[in-house]
């Protein structure tokens, strides 16, 4: 049984900072690209950053280029985004993501709250 399970969120003011970790299980994790998209409400569900299989390889949103860092942890199965002076704009919820050729799973999102 795939899961993918994001735990790390919660409420923080604005300029601090949290981590969110992405627990996987059922598949073969390091062979994915893991991923990180949040939706905030009344909005498009976006890309944030993105790492490959082996973790050389990573992409940003622009709008979080230097703030966030996405990273990941094969022999535990983990995908990890720190998230650094935070905006209220971050406000949202978070998925994770995995994918692999036509296979791909999500999490069920985790809410992340900066307050002004």
């Amino acid at each position: 049984q795939v899961q993918l399970v994001e735990s790390g969120g919660g409420l923080v003011q604005a300029g601090g900072s949290l981590r969110l970790s992405c627990a996987a299980s059922g598949f073969t994790f390091s062979s994915y690209a893991m991923s990180w998209y949040r939706q905030a409400p009344g909005s498009e569900r976006e890309l944030v950053a993105s790492i490959s299989s082996a973790g050389g390889s990573t992409n940003y949103a622009d709008s979080v280029k230097g703030r966030f860092t996405i990273s990941r942890d094969n022999a535990k199965n983990t995908a990890y985004l720190q998230m650094s002076s935070l905006k209220p704009e971050d406000t949202a919820v978070y998925y994770c993501n995995a994918r692999h050729s036509v296979y791909e799973y999500w999490g069920q999102g985790i809410q992340v709250t900066v307050s002004s």
